[in-house]
């Protein structure tokens, strides 16, 4: 028997910078049976308060929410906007630190290729750095994310770049959270390392830090089994938990 959709609890899962539902494939298939599985469409705004504000206007009353890169400092910001409203956080490969020296050269350049070149030259600039070096032979993996990227247009790279060099400072936030917290990263990530989310999790009580192994920033499609087992585990976290290391 099919669960009626009204009555499956909402999880919300907020695709990353040049990213869509292609980056959370995995995931969607392992929760639609259980879950209103919700992925967001926020092109169409260039601060991550506007993002956040417009998910929480489409959102249900209340909903778990899990956020990738980009998408995690969404997620933070809606909690920070709606705190009642989030029953569960996940924070995968991601953030919370304002713009950095030399970030926005960085970040402009990539955006002037896109104009310049189109966002295939992007995909091929962009893409393997944030990928475990292991997989860039892949075909399975790297030819859906070179896609997913050539699928973006430059309005919207250039909307979510002055979103993320104009983001808030989210740490502030983190020992305000209350709710059943998971933390999770690749390994391998050279673009929000583990340290960085070593930090995040030591600020939000209770909250659980997941290490996936040789995996890079794109986690839930890198590694999908692991990452789907980590927010499988996450969604049956009770209020009172402990902080355990990945894979107990």
């Amino acid at each position: 028997m099919k669960t009626d959709a009204s009555r499956r609890p909402p999880l919300i899962l907020i695709p990353g910078l040049l990213c869509d539902d292609t980056v959370w494939r995995a995931q969607i298939d392992a929760f639609s049976a259980t879950h209103e599985v919700i992925v967001p469409e926020l092109d169409g705004f260039d601060s991550i308060p506007d993002m956040a504000a417009a998910l929480l206007e489409r959102a249900p009353a209340e909903f778990a929410l899990a956020g990738h890169s980009l998408g995690g400092r969404i997620a933070l910001e809606a909690v920070r906007q709606a705190p009642l409203r989030v029953t569960r956080l996940a924070l995968l490969d991601t953030g919370v630190h304002p713009c950095t020296a030399g970030e926005p050269a960085r970040r402009r350049e990539l955006l002037s290729i896109a104009c310049l070149e189109g966002m295939r030259a992007v995909a091929r600039e962009w893409l393997p750095p944030m990928v475990h070096p292991d997989r860039h032979s892949d075909p399975a993996v790297m030819k859906p994310l070179e896609a997913m990227v050539e699928r973006q247009t430059p309005d919207t790279f250039r909307n979510q770049i002055e979103a993320l060099l104009n983001r808030p400072d989210a740490g502030p936030l983190l020992e305000s959270i209350r709710c059943p917290t998971l933390v999770l990263c690749g390994r391998e990530d050279g673009w929000s390392p583990l340290a960085q989310h070593e930090q995040i999790a030591s600020a939000i009580r209770g909250s659980i830090l997941a290490v996936i192994d040789r995996c890079g920033h794109m986690a839930p499609f890198e590694r999908p089994a692991e990452v789907t087992r980590e927010l499988r585990r996450w969604l049956h976290l009770q209020l009172a938990f402990r902080l355990r290391p990945a894979g107990q």
